[in-house]
């Protein structure tokens, strides 16, 4: 695995993997995941990831804003195909940036000779905006629990946006009245509903 770059994004928790393809008149090869190199990266070394997950969404879906606890579940996320905005919002209780969300921007075309990984750690909600009808996959560092996790409305007004470029931010909220969003992610708690469930404690930066 060529690993080309390691960067973070407005979070230093939150981190993108850049790593290459190998292409030539007849496509292109990569390796995915190599225990040996990932336990080079140091936020990467001692992860255990249990397992795997596939999903396809259609342009102009909104998931999340989701987490889990006992146990609580990172996740290492990538575009098989398509354009997605990745969205990962902080809920550490004490954080200095508790409330504020970041993006990027994750895309694979057949003719780019890198894809990334990013990275999810505790302590922050993960959601989806597609761009466009995208695949994605997602490593996860603990097995689904239903019975222990929720999410945070991707409806809620209180989220600060401040963190994201305008033009992101902007195209996310104007899509909001129209994006196709599950019954169960627009009746998730608001960050204020939140904070006044005990859970919420699991939760401390």
């Amino acid at each position: 695995m060529k690993i080309l770059e390691i960067k973070e994004t407005v979070f230093p928790e939150v981190k993108v993997t850049r790593f290459a393809r190998f292409s030539d008149e007849r496509g292109y090869f990569t390796e995915l995941y190599k225990k040996s190199d990932f336990q080079k990266i140091d936020f990467l070394k001692n992860v255990n990831f249990v397992q795997n997950n596939e999903s396809f969404s259609k342009a102009g879906v909104i998931r999340g804003l989701h987490f889990q606890w006992n146990p609580y579940q990172e996740k290492l996320v990538r575009t098989i195909s398509g354009s997605i905005i990745d969205l990962f919002l902080d809920i550490r209780i004490g954080s200095p940036t508790f409330g504020k969300i970041g993006a990027y921007q994750l895309e694979t075309k057949p003719s780019n000779d890198y894809c990334e990984w990013l990275w999810i750690p505790k302590g922050f909600a993960h959601g989806l905006y597609f761009l466009e009808d995208s695949t994605i996959e997602y490593y996860c560092t603990s097995e689904y629990s239903p019975n222990s996790e929720t999410s945070i409305s991707p409806l809620d007004p209180v989220i600060d946006w401040s963190l994201v470029e305008k033009d992101i931010a902007t195209s996310y909220k104007n899509k909001l009245p129209t994006a196709t969003i599950s019954d169960r992610d627009k009746a998730g708690p608001t960050l204020d509903q939140w904070l006044k469930d005990p859970r919420s404690q699991f939760y401390k930066y």
